[in-house]
């Protein structure tokens, strides 16, 4: 019974691990209490004070840090859609596309907010704001799921989230919502080079479901977004469904040779005078 429960658990190992740290951290936190909370939320923030600084380490360590409400709500859904999608992507894919998710917004974000700050746009003191947590690696698994959808799916599934995405950005108007969205785009990018046989279960499916729920929830967190990004996220899904049938229609319609055109059509009439 052992030996099967640790076959399991090895399956989904990225997952095991990195929830256990998280949990152990966040409880450490808590336990130290409000100051020192603020202290390692700020020295784990991936802002651009601290990039510019070279504190390169935060790029990793801010993935370790959560700070976004109560740890039983979050870890379980977060654990659900990172096991899940390391059984089917397998848990090299999973680190990848995590990473290059968590990563790759930090840098943008922090770039576009650079050169906001450079041209006068946006204040000094946002170079100092906090950025932790999990959300951009968790959306770009989420997006990196693409690669599990059945092949007919897929573009209603990628249409449903980058509309919900975008919607989040324009209308939560923070840096973190258009991090948000940029980590669903690398994860999606990410799935073009996953390929591999799915099998889907009852229970996978449940567990699909629940983390889809827990993505939207880190997407569209304000009751205005949560109102309006349905609505698009529907309209993104049908446009790319109807979009992808009407290319792959066009692309399959044979082309007739000319010889075999004129054959059909007939010689062409000559005139008489």
């Amino acid at each position: 019974m052992i030996a099967a429960l640790l076959s399991r658990l090895a399956r989904v190992q990225f997952t095991v691990a990195y929830a256990a740290v998280l949990l152990a951290i966040s409880c450490a936190i808590l336990a130290l209490g409000p100051h020192a909370h603020d202290v390692i939320v700020q020295r784990a923030s991936t802002n651009v004070h601290n990039l510019a600084h070279g504190h390169l380490g935060t790029l990793l360590g801010s993935a370790l840090v959560v700070d976004a409400g109560p740890l039983y709500f979050w870890l379980p859904f977060l654990t659900c859609l990172l096991a899940l999608a390391e059984l089917h992507l397998s848990t090299i894919r999973l680190m990848v596309a995590f990473l290059v998710g968590h990563i790759g917004a930090t840098l943008v974000v922090a770039a576009a907010l650079a050169g906001a700050v450079e041209f006068g746009w946006l204040p000094l003191s946002i170079t100092r704001a906090s950025d932790v947590g999990m959300s951009y690696g968790a959306l770009a698994v989420l997006g990196a799921m693409t690669a599990a959808m059945p092949q007919r799916w897929r573009p209603a599934w990628v249409g449903w989230w980058m509309a919900v995405g975008l919607t989040s950005a324009i209308i939560g108007g923070d840096f973190t919502d258009a991090g948000h969205t940029v980590a669903v785009i690398l994860g999606v990018l990410v799935s073009a080079r996953f390929r591999q046989p799915i099998h889907w279960t009852p229970v996978r499916c449940l567990m699909l479901a629940a983390s889809s729920g827990f993505g939207f929830l880190v997407l569209a967190h304000h009751w205005g977004t949560m109102a309006a990004a349905p609505v698009f996220g529907l309209v993104g899904a049908f446009a790319a469904y109807k979009l992808t049938n009407f290319v792959t229609a066009r692309r399959s319609v044979p082309v007739l040779p000319a010889a075999v055109g004129d054959a059909l059509t007939g010689p062409e009439p000559v005139a008489t005078g």
